[in-house]
Parts: structure tokens; sequence; C-alpha cells
């Protein structure tokens, strides 16, 4: 990979305007109590002109930003720009009140630490740059640290070179944690909105379906009065050339009007089974079938362990989240994919076995989190970004499961499912 690719985001990142405006404003009046108390109440010599002045710009930037600037989110450019505003500002106060000697320089961070976290990693780049030319400059060229009298705060050159060095370090470590944590948290972010469309997408589809069955019922009605109505029309006019084919067609239409009905009908009362309540038996029965219909590979529904019915709300959750992990191990199995149900007196639990490589080691830790890549060959045709995993994770855990990722000795993946039956059972 270049280094410019890992600049490169196709991402529209922004920043809201009210949590920038809330952060400045603490800021200034941070800046405002620390000057005038230095000043007024302890009595200490400092450029108070300078420093107010500062202060003022900075007051009146926020006020535009506020008040004027019209956006409510900020584009990653103009954030960079108030950020670097920022830094600019606040090492100008540090300049006048001592420089590199002043324990408030560590607050030169904050900027880069917040476009870490919400920004791009060109623009905490820009910014961190920024921010380590301001203390090498700061570290040379300051005026004396504020003190009453002929107060100097003189220390040796190695202390003074130690602080811009420790504040570097405290720079990177922290945007680089905050680098991960705003990745992982927009990765997290965008898995769930997929996870959510697709939980809309079943419930219009159960919408539809519902619809249909209602227009069915409401237009069987009409359709039938028409059709009584257009056979004794025919009957009056018997064998009138010109009327008979008309009330033909019109009886040919009404029945095949009847009979798409019919078919709506039909689909909307296995639709309704699909969606009621139904045995967890029943339920891996439908799934595993319905896989053996489009593979030519052998799946084993083994129930002798879990004889005893056990009624459960057949949820989108549920029914979407086992037919993920049975279908990844029919994607990734060789010959054959194994479906064991097994109940106890508290729990129920489902193993999905393959014959497949299993899990890779580089991802075993972090199977179930979202864009997710493998290095191993065996896989690399069929890997996905681990989507579909954490959907189907999320979803049976929504559904209160406990799911564990195991391998076999011999090769393979086990996938277990347990539930406390008294959380699944209606």
């Amino acid at each position: 990979m270049n280094l410019s690719d890992l600049f490169k985001s196709e991402e529209d990142f922004q920043l809201e305007k009210r949590t920038l405006v809330i952060l400045r404003w603490m800021a200034i009046f941070g800046q405002l109590i620390a000057v005038y108390t230095v000043y007024f109440a302890l009595n200490f010599d400092l450029p108070l002109f300078y420093c107010s002045t500062i202060i003022l710009f900075g007051i009146l930037t926020n006020l535009f930003l506020q008040f004027y600037f019209k956006k409510n989110q900020l584009s990653n450019l103009d954030s960079v720009l108030f950020l670097l505003y920022d830094i600019f500002q606040l090492s100008l106060l540090l300049f006048f009140t001592g420089g590199i000697k002043n324990s408030f320089v560590i607050f030169l961070v904050i900027p880069s630490i917040i476009s870490s976290t919400l920004l791009n990693l060109r623009s905490t780049f820009v910014l961190s740059a920024t921010t380590v030319i301001v203390l090498l400059v700061l570290t040379f060229y300051h005026f004396p640290l504020p003190g009453s009298g002929d107060f100097h705060f003189d220390v040796p050159e190695y202390y003074l070179y130690a602080v811009p060095v420790s504040v570097i370090i405290a720079l990177v470590f922290l945007t680089y944690f905050g680098a991960r944590f705003g990745t992982e948290s927009r990765k997290r972010a965008k898995a769930l909105n997929k996870l959510e469309l697709i939980l809309a997408k079943e419930h219009e589809l159960e919408s539809i379906g519902q619809q249909a069955a209602a227009a069915a019922h409401s237009l069987g009605t009409p359709l039938s009065t028409i059709t009584v109505i257009a056979r004794e029309l025919k009957k009056e006019i018997k064998n009138d050339p010109k009327y008979s084919k008309d009330i033909d067609l019109l009886l040919s239409q009404a029945k095949r009007c009847s009979d798409i009905l019919k078919k709506i009908s039909k689909n909307q009362i296995v639709d309704d089974k699909f969606m009621s309540d139904v045995s967890i038996q029943n339920l891996l029965i439908e799934i595993t079938k319905s896989f053996e219909e489009i593979s030519e590979k052998k799946i084993f529904l083994n129930l002798e362990k879990a004889k005893e019915s056990l009624i459960i709300d057949r949820s989108s959750e549920i029914t979407y989240g086992i037919r993920n992990f049975i279908g990844n191990a029919v994607k990734y199995s060789n010959n054959k994919v194994e479906v064991n149900l097994e109940r106890s007196s508290n729990h129920i639990k489902i193993n999905i076995i393959d014959d497949g490589p299993g899990f890779p080691e580089d991802v075993f830790k972090i199977i179930g989190q979202p864009y997710i890549t493998s290095s191993s060959k065996d896989l690399s045709s069929k890997a996905g970004l681990g989507l579909g995993t954490f959907i189907g994770k999320t979803l049976l855990e929504r559904k209160k499961a406990t799911l564990t990722f195991s391998n076999l000795e011999q090769g393979g993946a086990i996938v277990t499912i347990t539930w406390k039956i008294d959380d699944l059972k209606i």
C-alpha cells in the first residue's frame, strides 16, 4: 500500500457544529479564569493586554461559528480550519505566558485528538504536525513564565527539552488510540445501519404480505359479482356476435384475476405460518431444507437429543441469525454440514459444524466484528468482510443467545448458539 492511499477516504467526515462550539466555549472560559486569576488574584506579572486580545479573538470566532455559520454539520475542511485556529490561538497565549514552561501546554494536543476521533487521518496528520512545530517553537521562543516580583523560573536544558518530547509522545499515543476508536466506532455504526436495514426489509415484506391478503379478501366479492352478471348477460344475448366476444373476454379476465388472488392468498397462508409461533425443531427443519434445495452439499440435521418440542416466537432476528450461520457453514464446507440440536433441563443448544478449513487464526479472536479480512489462502475466494457474521451474531444476541466459535482438531468450524429455555420459549 502506498503512503498516499493511507490518507484517502471515501467517507464524508463531518463534525457537529454544536459539539465544537461547546468545546471552544469551555476552552475560552478556562483561559479567562486562568489569566485573570493569575493577574488579579495572585498578582503575577503577565502581558494582560495581549492575553486579553487573544482571548477576545477566540470569543469572536466562536460567536461567528455559533450564530453566523449556517451549517449544522461542519465539513472535514471547515473543522480542520477551526481546529488549526485553536492551535494557533492557544500557542500565542502560551507564548506570552511562559511557552513550554507553562503547565497548560498539554492542552495543545486536544485539537489533534478531536480530529483523530471524528475526522479523517489526513486532517489528524496536518493538525499533529502543526502541533509539533508549535511545541518546538515555544521551547525556544517565549515570554518569561508569570511570577511575583523578580521571580524567574529557570530549569536545566534537559528538563526544558523533555517537556516538548513528553507532550509529543502523549500526542502520538492519544491520537493513535483516538484514530482506532473513531475507525472502529464508524465501522460498527455502518454495520448496525445495515442490520437495521435488513430488519426493516423483513418487516416491510411482512406488511406487504398482510396487505396482499387483505386485498385478495376484499376483491374476491366484487369479482364474483362481475362473473355472475357477465354469465347472466351471456345467457340473455346468447350467440349475438356483436357482444359475445366481449362477454367471453370479460369472463376470462375475471377468472384470471380470481386465480391470481387465490395464489396471493395461498402464499399469504405460508407467510403467516412463517411468522407465527413454531417449534425450534420445525424451524431448523425448514431452514436446512431450504439450503438442501439450492446446494449439492449434504446437510445432516440431528434432533435426537432434543425430541421434546419447544415452541418459540418465530422472529426475524432468530430466523435470519440461524440461516446466516448455516449458510456460512454450507458456503465454507467441503462436502457436508451437521446441525445438531441439544436440550438440557435449562438450556437449548444448536451446534453448526462443517468440514471446511475452519476459522483462520488471524481473525479467530475478532470473529463477530464487522469489516474484517483474513490472509488465509483457503478462504480468500469465499471470504467477505465479516459483516454477515456480525449481523447474525448481533441479531441472535438481541434475542438473548450466547454464541461461541471454535475449530475441530481434524479441520472444520463449529458455531454454537445457546439459549436459556426460559429466554426462548413463549
